[in-house]
């Protein structure tokens, strides 16, 4: 590494950690060089307000490519000698997204010859995904792997080793949800985890120490500094109250900062063909030759429309004024927002007479700091182009390199702040999660004289271009911007499953009726997944496994708890189907006659087999209906669509739920269903659900929006067919397997499924003259989502500083559940609420745990889980619930969990 890189990289006069640490007391400890390589920032984020700022990575804070490329080398060369030439040559190199995605491919070229691979958040059409991850301290949490070559993660079977970079350990959740998930598909001998720095405490430490003596594998670890991040108590609560002061204060995104906006010119990479963009489907030994040898004619090209496009520039390469390029038409860029625009000032003017000024005076102002910009994942392209380019302008410009992120942290002006500014933009990929903000650190007010942008191919839409997109927040910051864009590589799709498998039906899986619901699930029914409820909690709120990893203990309900389920149903059974009834006359009248049901199991699945009773009892239909997997976090069940697709027009498919309660699954569904079309499912399913009741406002097709208690939310598999919630877990459920569940035959004495059932059934002819009238109204009325529950849910959220909306569950069935299910801390319930509220009251009594009344609650109740889980801190006192008692023995993570 050169001189001037080492200096760049060690040399800071003020720490960019001094703000956060002399107002939280956050401090780093360990090295000197862990000073040099990190700074400090806050962030808005329920799990984790601190950020660590690398200088050496360039996502936040732009660095010399040289540097950043020459960071995650030299660790490749570390791992290398480790495993020597030969073991090297059979490793595969995993890196995350999208902090690491370029790290890792430059752990990779120091490894050389290593294929590489990296987790993404961007469905791809015609790739099915081969795995996926949870990071549970991030903002957005699921990592997909993609892989062309499916076979590229077993590499060279279990004697090879897979190497993991991210750039850094906090507490190594990521890497043991990786290394689990991975493990059971492709078990391994061997890992090497590789990060820029290690922050771990040592008790993470320990428990990766151990998770490696229990899947009996070699765990070494290769970093460049270590050390460990000392949070003060209450650190996290003060940091998100300077956070929400510091925004109050500051502009969102950082206000133009040169008097006349600058061009914007599409530059022509040339990008080799066959060679990926990154390594989202996998990047070869080939693929690298291919790359090396393109990068040098690739930074002549940039070089040369920056010094042809630099103000004063000129033809100085014989290519006449455009250099070759295509121009980016005015009329998408320069729409200024200046001031001096607004005083009629005319830019192209002023650009043509500061060029003939210039060239009057015998000089030509090449840039002399160039910016090369990527885009989220896309950080390796753009970071070899800055390498190339920065190798060839040599003396004549600093070239430095960082790319846009989702990642919202904040940004503070100061010396002693990593964040200085920011940039905010639209997102311009069309996500699969949908729209949102995105952000450019530490590029206003740099005084970069040009950036070169650089995007996929996927990204280069008309968002990419708008007045408030990222090429119009660069040009208010610098004089000149180019547009690189590099193909997204398109793999070869994936071929379907020749044989799909069945549904199945009771009495061999379930107590329904064989005719009542077809259950699109596997048959784990022989397979030890329960886990008890303390222990599941704990794993769950610490990131170390997946709420659908594991099942809860389903217990026999005592006497007690039968006779609240029984007074319930008692109590609502009318209630019930006049919902029951509303719902599926609004389905039939908008979705056609002969609607598919699919419930979402399991909580739907007794909705689903009641609109098939109403609709053969009242017009003599016998629709389909089938029960489907829906995970959070992981999305919907991707064979049991493609199944559908394959018997049914996917047009006529009805997702179906008992209730919506922030709406977390109604969002899910709709991300889910758009994930699978975009990696080349069977287009047509509409994801918006039918739900019997829908207190949050988030579906416009229901039965009510009432909160009321719906009895079968009283109990587990009894009430539910005997079905178990489902699973996914790699080793048990592959890529072209139905999601999985268990049929509890041994409780088939405490089974209520189709009493629940024919109770509700039996009310039919009573409600029929109310369901007319309530449907008639209902199809007139303007039933748009209004989403006012999630607005409460995030309100709770943070006045009760849980700031984990997954910890907050509204509306009674969803009370109910934490009371019976989960860790509970305090109840909600609006002030004056009735009958309703009996049970929650009784069992809030048995449990400990204290019922707020308040006002301005959309809900009847809301149950909050407690915050900070550890095994005994159950109730509000911390108290353990005696084993065995009633309340203790429910036994479910809530499918919301």
């Amino acid at each position: 590494m050169s001189e001037r890189a080492t200096r760049e990289e060690t040399v800071n006069v003020v720490w960019s950690g001094n703000w956060v640490a002399e107002r939280l007391g956050v401090a780093l400890e360990g090295g000197d060089e862990l000073g040099d390589l990190l700074g400090l920032a806050l962030r808005r984020n329920p799990k984790r307000a601190h950020l660590l700022v690398s200088n050496v990575l360039g996502k936040h804070v732009p660095q010399l490519p040289s540097v950043v490329h020459g960071a995650g080398y030299e660790l490749g060369e570390r791992v290398r000698a480790l495993l020597g030439p030969q073991e090297a040559r059979r490793a595969v190199v995993l890196g995350y997204a999208e902090t690491a995605t370029g790290l890792g491919h430059a752990v990779a070229d120091g490894l050389r010859d290593a294929p590489y691979l990296h987790s993404t958040r961007r469905p791809v059409a015609g790739v099915a995904p081969a795995g996926g991850f949870e990071e549970s301290h991030s903002h957005a949490t699921s990592h997909l792997l993609l892989p062309e070559d499916r076979d590229l993660l077993a590499g060279g079977g279990p004697a090879s080793t897979l190497v993991l970079v991210d750039d850094e350990f906090s507490t190594g959740n990521t890497v043991l949800n990786t290394v689990r998930a991975l493990h059971a598909l492709h078990p391994r001998e061997r890992y090497v985890i590789v990060a820029l720095v290690d922050m771990r405490s040592p008790a993470d430490r320990d428990r990766l120490t151990a998770f490696a003596a229990e899947i009996g594998a070699r765990v070494d670890l290769v970093t460049r500094a270590a050390g460990t991040v000392a949070l003060p108590d209450g650190v996290l609560e003060r940091g998100q109250a300077l956070v929400a002061e510091q925004e109050a204060r500051a502009p969102a995104s950082a206000p133009p900062t040169v008097p006349v906006p600058a061009r914007v010119t599409r530059v022509a990479l040339d990008w080799p063909a066959g060679v990926p963009d990154g390594g989202r489907h996998g990047f070869t030994p080939d693929h690298r030759t291919a790359l090396e040898a393109a990068l040098p004619a690739m930074a002549e090209r940039i070089a040369t429309a920056l010094d042809a496009d630099a103000p004063g520039g000129g033809d100085d390469h014989g290519q006449g004024a455009d250099g070759g390029r295509d121009r980016i038409p005015a009329a998408e860029h320069d729409r200024d927002r200046s001031p001096a625009r607004s005083q009629g000032q005319d830019r192209v003017g002023d650009q043509d007479r500061d060029q003939d000024r210039d060239q009057d005076q015998g000089r030509v102002r090449a840039p002399r700091r160039v910016l090369v910009l990527g885009f989220e994942e896309l950080m390796y392209a753009p970071l070899r182009l800055g390498t190339a380019l920065e190798e060839l302008l040599g003396a004549r410009a600093e070239v430095r390199y960082s790319t846009t992120t989702r990642s919202p942290v904040l940004a503070v002006d100061d010396p002693g702040y990593a964040i200085r500014t920011r940039l905010v933009f639209p997102a311009h990929d069309d996500p699969a999660d949908g729209p949102g903000d995105r952000y450019a650190y530490n590029v206003a007010g740099a005084g970069f004289d040009a950036v070169v942008a650089v995007v996929d191919s996927t990204a280069d839409t008309p968002a990419l271009h708008a007045p408030d997109g990222l090429l119009a927040r660069l040009a208010e910051h610098t004089g000149q911007v180019l547009l690189a864009v590099v193909p997204s590589y398109t793999p070869t799709p994936v071929q379907e499953p020749a044989v799909l498998p069945e549904p199945l039906r009771g009495p061999d899986f379930s107590s329904y009726a064989p005719d009542e619901v077809g259950w699109l699930l596997q048959d784990l029914s022989d397979t030890e997944l329960e886990a008890p409820t303390e222990e599941r909690e704990e794993a769950i709120q610490s990131g170390g496994a997946h709420y659908a990893e594991s099942l809860p203990v389903e217990y026999q309900p005592s006497p007690a708890y039968q006779a609240l389920f029984t007074a319930a149903l008692e109590t609502s059974a009318a209630r019930i189907a006049r919902a029951v009834g509303t719902v599926t006359e609004t389905v039939l009248a908008e979705r056609g006659p002969r609607p598919v049901l699919v419930s979402l199991a399991r909580a739907g699945t007794p909705v689903g087999v009641l609109m098939r009773r109403w609709a053969r009892h009242r017009h003599g239909l016998d629709l389909p209906h089938y029960a489907i997997s829906i995970v959070r976090g992981r999305g919907i069940d991707a064979t049991a669509l493609r199944w559908l697709a394959a018997h049914h027009d996917p047009a006529d498919v009805v997702f179906v739920d008992g209730w919506t309660g922030k709406g977390a699954i109604t969002r899910e569904l709709a991300a889910a269903v758009e994930a699978f079309e975009a990696s080349g499912g069977p287009a047509g399913f509409d994801p918006e659900i039918a739900v019997l009741a829908d207190p949050g406002g988030c579906v416009r097709t229901y039965g009510t929006r009432d909160d009321f208690l719906i009895p079968s939310a009283c109990l587990n598999s009894t009430v539910s067919g005997l079905i178990s919630r489902t699973v996914l877990r790699a080793d048990l459920v592959g890529p072209d397997d139905f999601h999985g569940g268990k049929f509890y035959r041994e409780l088939a004495a405490s089974d209520v499924s189709n009493h629940f059932l024919d109770t509700v059934a039996a009310r039919f002819d009573d409600v029929a003259a109310e369901v007319d009238d309530a449907t008639k109204d209902l199809l007139a009325a303007d039933r748009a989502p209004t989403w006012e529950g999630w607005a409460a849910v995030e309100r709770i959220s943070e006045e009760y500083g849980i700031h984990d909306v997954n910890l907050v569950k509204p509306g009674v069935g969803e009370t109910t559940r934490v009371l019976l299910r989960r860790v509970p801390w305090k109840i909600l319930a609006r002030r004056g609420a009735g009958p309703d509220l009996e049970h929650i009251r009784l069992l809030a009594e048995q449990r400990g745990v204290p019922v707020e009344e308040v006002d301005d609650l959309p809900y009847s109740c809301v149950g909050l889980i407690h915050p900070r889980f550890t095994r005994g801190a159950t109730g509000a006192d911390g108290r353990a619930v005696a084993a065995g008692s009633p309340v203790a023995d429910g036994g479910e993570a809530v499918r919301e969990a």
